[in-house]
């Protein structure tokens, strides 16, 4: 009978949402399984698509959640299309050409459609794509978009999306795959107001930042209280780091402070209006008197922390403003200006809604993910998982 099964399994397409419905109705696998009379592992060979359930069992599971089979498992169309909100430009091709690769996120009540390419030139070659767009002329954000999915819609349903600065969340989401879910959890660069405001419009279920306000000694909160109306939202910290200048190995220019950038040898990268790293260097330049105009290479912006530290070791420049583990992966020194806490901003509607979201704060807070980091280099997770008290 097993046999049988799965030979029919593999010559018709299935479309299993059973986990997803599991999830709404708050029930383990063990819990399930105990009153649908089957064995734990039974629920998890169906879910992960290893096991095709006889019609009795399937009756059975059908009963407990309190719906149809046909709730639970499908027939899978041979070309499953999805329309969805487009954020960012479609990329200029020519007609005929290949199809865009996107990635695809249910945000509340929006589906959110990205080019994969916006993931930045490291990820966009090991992220996978969710499927294709192939509309091809250069759509103004907001347009709507017709999706040929490549993978399962309660895979879709399950990916985060987070919208920040910090490429460790990469690393949340393989915690996650391994201990948890096998939830995608995808990370937008962007600086950290434009990651709120992309949370704001929707765009996003995460926002991370780290915005120092050195009149309260507090970090983005401040920064919160003037953004955010009312109280749905969720502050949780990621991490403490350290912000500072990257220099070159052996610092050759002996640079400091904020005084330095105005010698003739220096030239610096910067970080987008609206990020930490921006903010931080303008702080520190009106702190000493200097006017930006005077600073070479103030007007030149690198996107991530990363690309700042990328463009001193190609000696494309000499300073810029960055976190500690950026240096390190570059191998160049780092001279700390203070320390910040990364927190993310959440919507409380969707800890409830989505169904792994508070799996991802889970693993956060998680020894193996906290230990993780820190190997990094300039995370402090003393605090990593801690809920902030604010008010709007």
């Amino acid at each position: 009978m097993q046999n049988q099964d799965q030979q029919t399994q593999g010559s018709i397409q299935f479309t299993n949402r059973l986990r997803s419905v599991r999830a709404k109705m708050g029930l383990s696998q063990g819990e399930l399984a105990a009153q649908a009379g089957v064995t734990r592992q039974a629920i998890s060979a169906v879910e992960s698509d290893l096991y095709l359930p006889t019609t009795a069992v399937a009756l059975k599971l059908a009963s407990v959640l309190a719906c149809h089979v046909e709730d639970l498992f499908s027939l899978a169309p041979t070309e499953d299309l999805l329309e969805g909100t487009w954020i960012g430009h479609l990329p200029q091709t020519e007609a005929g050409a290949h199809p865009i690769r996107v990635k695809v996120s249910t945000v509340g009540k929006r589906t959110i459609v990205r080019s994969v390419t916006d993931l930045g030139e490291q990820f966009s070659f090991v992220v996978p794509a969710d499927g294709y767009v192939t509309e091809t002329p250069g759509n103004p954000s907001g347009t709507t978009v017709r999706v040929k999915l490549s993978r399962d819609r309660d895979a879709i349903e399950q990916e985060i999306s987070v919208a920040g600065c910090d490429p460790a969340i990469f690393l949340v989401g393989e915690h996650l795959r391994r201990h948890r879910d096998q939830t995608t959890v995808v990370g937008w660069t962007m600086g950290s107001m434009a990651a709120l405001q992309a949370l704001q419009r929707g765009e996003v279920h995460v926002a991370g930042m780290h915005l120092f306000d050195p009149v309260t000694g507090e970090s983005n909160l401040p920064f919160l209280r003037q953004s955010l109306k009312g109280s749905g939202y969720e502050v949780v910290t990621f991490a403490t780091w350290e912000e500072g200048f990257l220099v070159r190995r052996g610092n050759p220019l002996s640079i400091r402070t904020a005084a330095d950038l105005v010698e003739p040898m220096v030239t610096l990268v910067n970080r987008e209006e609206g990020s930490g790293a921006r903010l931080l260097l303008d702080q520190q330049l009106r702190a000493s008197g200097i006017d930006p105009a005077h600073v070479r290479g103030y007007d030149r912006v690198a996107s991530t922390h990363v690309d700042v530290a990328r463009a001193i070791a190609q000696r494309q420049a000499e300073v810029g403003i960055g976190i500690r583990s950026a240096a390190q992966q570059f191998n160049l020194d780092f001279v700390p200006l203070q320390t910040a806490r990364y927190d993310l901003v959440v919507p409380k509607s969707y800890l409830k809604s989505h169904p792994t979201l508070t799996h991802l704060f889970e693993t956060l807070a998680s020894r193996p993910f906290r230990k993780e980091i820190e190997a990094l280099g300039g995370y402090d997770t003393s605090e990593t998982g801690k809920v902030r008290a604010w008010h709007a």
